[in-house]
């Protein structure tokens, strides 16, 4: 192997670590249940990623489409919008989770059955595609049964 071909391996190897280092971490992928006839249901996880980033959409097979979307309080009224981008602060963790930043799900194909795993792809500016599992479960991993549907709703 020659110097030049040495340098290039090394220069190549030296990208590819830095990339995956660059890489988001995610976390706790969920979604709750869905029943017969229900065309959206809701995406959330935890992101954190070493450098500044921009989760900018996704895709999945059970899917037609992905959507970003966030949950705001006006007046009385709690309004869901879909927004171009998630900003993801370097070493910051990002929730993405019921009432707040979240995806949708749009256009499934089937039910989502509890118990069920499918693949998610995130679409970030800078490191690209990044896939992950995605649990079908009544709650955030570790945390409570939301079997009446009140979530953190206490009575």
């Amino acid at each position: 192997m020659t110097l030049k071909t040495r340098i290039a391996t090394l220069a190549l190897l030296a990208a590819a670590a830095t990339a995956a280092m660059a890489q988001p971490k995610v976390e706790g992928a969920w979604s709750r249940p869905t029943v017969q006839g229900q065309k959206a249901g809701g995406g959330f996880l935890r992101i954190e990623s070493p450098t500044a980033d921009r989760l900018v959409g996704g895709s999945s097979p059970v899917a037609g489409r992905v959507e970003l979307h966030t949950m705001k309080m006006e007046g009385d009224v709690m309004r869901m919008r879909e927004v171009d981008g998630i900003e993801v602060p370097a070493g910051q963790a990002v929730a993405l989770q019921p009432g707040g930043l979240h995806l949708m799900l749009m256009d499934l194909k089937s039910p989502l059955k509890a118990g069920d795993r499918f693949p998610l792809t995130l679409k970030f500016e800078k490191a690209g595609e990044v896939p992950v599992q995605v649990e079908v479960r009544s709650a955030a991993p570790g945390g409570k049964a939301e079997a009446e549907g009140h979530g953190t709703h206490k009575h």
